[in-house]
């Protein structure tokens, strides 16, 4: 199986896309980047110079990944979440330093979110749409809000366990997924 790219789309020489990935509509994939199998890239979507996305991405519309952050698999970005790179941007400098970004296995990030570099969003962690998270989130952490707080825990479909500030011992131990069909 390979990779499918719309007719808009850019993917550049020397980037890395995995088998079953779709990139849509004016996409731009740099070279260097190296996206997983399995990903959804959607309209607009632009994935930096050494971007690592991992396995089963799905990248929202509008959604930039730039220099310096890492993906991990199974991670949802939602529409227009933005992503910093650089703590101290000026356009009158001739340098930058980029301060690495890292988003765990599992986690999902609303729309219009912004991750202020420099911040690790842990495994099946939620941020809320709007949020703007400028330090870490624990691993199932539900955060919200301008900066982004604790809210609740939630287990890795996503649904509330608890909502003490103490993480829970099992945060997949929840009622609500033991009564879904499955």
């Amino acid at each position: 199986m390979t990779w499918t790219a719309h007719p808009t789309a850019i993917v550049e020489d020397g980037a890395s896309v995995g088998a079953g990935t779709s990139v849509w509509h004016h996409a731009h994939v740099r070279a260097g980047a190296r996206v997983g199998a399995g990903c959804s890239l959607g309209k607009n979507v632009y994935v930096d110079a050494d971007v690592v996305l991992g396995d089963r991405v799905k990248v929202q519309n509008n959604v930039s990944v730039y220099h310096g952050v890492t993906i991990g698999d199974d991670v949802f970005l939602g529409p227009s979440c933005v992503f910093t790179n650089d703590l101290l941007p000026r356009a009158s400098s001739t340098s930058w330093t980029v301060t690495p970004t890292r988003v765990d296995d599992g986690a999902s990030i609303g729309a219009n979110a912004t991750i202020v570099c420099g911040t690790t969003i842990g495994a099946w962690a939620m941020v809320a749409a709007g949020s703007v998270v400028t330090r870490d989130v624990a691993a199932h952490q539900l955060v919200l809000g301008n900066p982004a707080h604790h809210h609740a825990w939630v287990c890795r479909q996503g649904h509330i366990v608890s909502r003490s500030a103490e993480a829970p011992t099992d945060p997949d131990d929840c009622a609500e997924c033991r009564e879904e069909p499955t």
